[in-house]
């Protein structure tokens, strides 16, 4: 049998509990279907802290020569949610953006939509020219 150091059976019994609050379906949350169809999917962000310490005691009982502790904390805190309804994904977002690298974040669902509506119109166009074209030359 392995002769465990206090100290590990404390982390290793804290992480595991913490293992067990904080797991993938807390930051991306399980989706959730509306009547009409519309998927909703909850996006959150996870922040912990932990900590664990411990010392040897001078005692009268070889034995017994450890005291330590742990402790933790979680805040979770929804995000935005993923909407995805009649073939568009929207991202809403519960917080404005507070920086330049949220601003881009949050562009970028807006900027797919544009360009993917421009090449549509380009290729729409080419393919009405060139029925124009092979009419003519007909």
């Amino acid at each position: 049998m392995e002769n465990k150091h206090p100290i590990s059976e404390i982390l290793e019994e804290s992480l595991t509990k913490l293992k067990q609050l904080v797991d993938v379906d807390t930051i991306i949350g399980k989706p959730i279907t509306a009547p009409d169809g519309t998927i909703i999917i909850p996006i959150s962000k996870v922040s912990f802290g932990f900590a664990t310490g411990g010392s040897e005691l001078p005692t009268s009982k070889p034995s017994m020569p450890f005291g330590g502790g742990s402790g933790g904390g979680v805040t979770i805190a929804p995000l935005a949610f993923l909407v995805i309804a009649n073939g568009n994904v929207q991202l809403l977002q519960m917080q404005t953006a507070d920086n330049t690298a949220d601003r881009v974040v949050n562009m970028v669902p807006n900027m797919i939509d544009k360009v993917s509506g421009i090449i549509g119109q380009k290729k729409a166009e080419k393919a009405a020219k060139e029925e124009k074209t092979a009419a003519f030359t007909e």
